[in-house]
């Protein structure tokens, strides 16, 4: 069966387009004007991809992923009507698999989107949310995506959360830089070696400030896993 893509956009002009595009490639589309469409959509079609739109009226785009992101692991690719680097970053944070500003090529987003559902087609299997799971002082609640030390709440990103959660359902396991990305996105998505360094790092400052020394550890040359999770500082 073709894939069906949500095209999710204020614009009538774009969403015809896009059809259009998606047709001509053999895809389904259906179509939402804005965000509570949208989410009605996604709820109610299961679609394989979401092309979303990031400045539209009442909710926008982000607002729209953040809400997908607390239970749905569906693709999404942001279209933006402005080149800011600050749109591009929020969006991928929050969980975007792609974007393109706007004016756009359709053939472009077609092939791109193209390529988001043959890597999702093949990734590995996201962790299950399995409710509560603990490791020392650290708890966290895969339901409610909350984390906390020693019952205190630490506020983390999507991307911060899941790294977290993969580390935690194997505690023991050494994960590669490209095992962490592959393990809950697929090969091929917008993290990189540097951002998930990046992330451990702010990971590592926010459990520090509650007296989480111990959350992560190094394994020179190697990757990440979880640390003891004790509360004391590692070795130096």
């Amino acid at each position: 069966m073709p894939s069906t893509i949500l095209i999710v956009d204020d614009d009538p002009h774009i969403r015809q387009l896009l059809v259009f595009a998606f047709g001509k490639a053999g895809l389904d589309t259906i179509e939402a004007a804005d965000g509570e469409a949208a989410l009605a959509q996604v709820e109610q079609q299961a679609p394989d991809l979401v092309i979303l739109d990031i400045n539209m009226p009442r909710m926008d785009g982000l607002e729209v992923c953040r809400r997908l992101r607390a239970s749905n692991d569906v693709p999404i690719f942001f279209l933006s009507s402005r080149d800011d680097e600050i749109d591009r970053v929020l969006g991928i944070e929050l969980g975007g698999d792609d974007y393109v500003v706007k004016p756009f090529s359709p053939r472009e987003v077609v092939a791109r989107s193209m390529a988001i559902l043959r890597r999702t087609a093949g990734r590995p299997p996201a962790v299950e949310n399995v409710g509560q799971m603990r490791h020392g002082l650290l708890s966290i609640d895969t339901e409610s995506w909350s984390a906390q030390w020693r019952a205190q709440e630490v506020s983390l990103t999507v991307t911060e959360f899941t790294i977290l959660r993969t580390l935690l359902a194997m505690p023991t396991r050494i994960f590669s830089r490209d095992q962490i990305i592959d393990r809950f996105r697929g090969p091929g998505f917008a993290l990189t070696d540097r951002t998930v360094d990046s992330h451990i790092r702010n990971l590592r400052r926010k459990f520090a400030d509650v007296g989480g020394l111990d959350i992560i550890e190094t394994r020179a040359g190697i990757g990440y896993r979880l640390g003891g999770c004790s509360g004391t500082a590692p070795p130096a």
